[in-house]
């Protein structure tokens, strides 16, 4: 039975009430079970996830590397950090140290090789974290080719393997495969936001240590 007395706006503020039923009662306790670090180290996961990307993978042991450097940007310039290894770089490319080189000459240069951090084999992921072999992240977003030498034991399962890994405090840089967008109606476009061209030489464990 509707009240006399009762306005308009309690008789519609009464019947969405009545539509609504009882009010619930407080939230439960959200779980919070996230997947730890530890899982199991796979490289063919990590390879077939790069090569999904476009990116291209070489394995080879750490005194070939600069065959592969030579094979990929031999007779051409490159930028490189401060602290890479020397040995990885061919006599046939003219190095540019990164020593504060301005963004229009990194950009006028042929290609990039660092060193990396880390690697997450499930995401297929390459971090950067700015050491000294690895230089500042503008080196590796405007050149047209980055070469990035990684050890095997810096790959990792998954991203909380990583984070357990990596100092937040670091600028950290994550790659997965080119630079690519498909912003415009959906259609691929690789190298608008940095490389177009990303190559992962894998060498064996323990073959070179980090400058950071």
């Amino acid at each position: 039975m509707v009240d006399a007395t009762m306005t308009s706006r309690e008789l519609i503020l009464g019947r969405l009430r009545a539509a609504l039923g009882p009010p619930p009662g407080s939230p439960g306790e959200v779980a919070r079970d996230y997947r730890p670090a530890g899982g199991a180290v796979h490289l063919d996961v990590l390879v077939h996830r790069l090569t999904d990307y476009r990116a291209s993978v070489h394995q080879c042991s750490d005194d070939e590397v600069a065959q592969v450097v030579d094979a990929i940007l031999g007779g051409r310039r490159v930028v490189i950090p401060a602290g890479l290894p020397r040995h990885w770089l061919p006599d046939t490319v003219e190095a540019l140290t990164d020593d504060g080189l301005p963004a229009d000459e990194i950009a006028t240069a042929d290609g990039v090789v660092t060193a990396a951090a880390v690697a997450i084999a499930e995401t297929g992921t390459v971090i950067l974290d700015a050491a000294a072999d690895q230089g500042r992240r503008v080196i590796t977003l405007l050149p047209d080719v980055h070469i990035c030498v990684l050890r095997v034991d810096q790959v990792v399962a998954g991203v909380p393997d990583a984070l357990a890994r990596l100092d937040p405090r670091r600028p950290l840089t994550w790659i997965s495969g080119p630079s690519a967008t498909s912003d415009i109606e959906l259609n691929r476009v690789e190298g608008v936001h940095g490389p177009r061209n990303l190559h992962v030489v894998i060498v064996p464990r323990g073959t070179h240590h980090s400058g950071g």
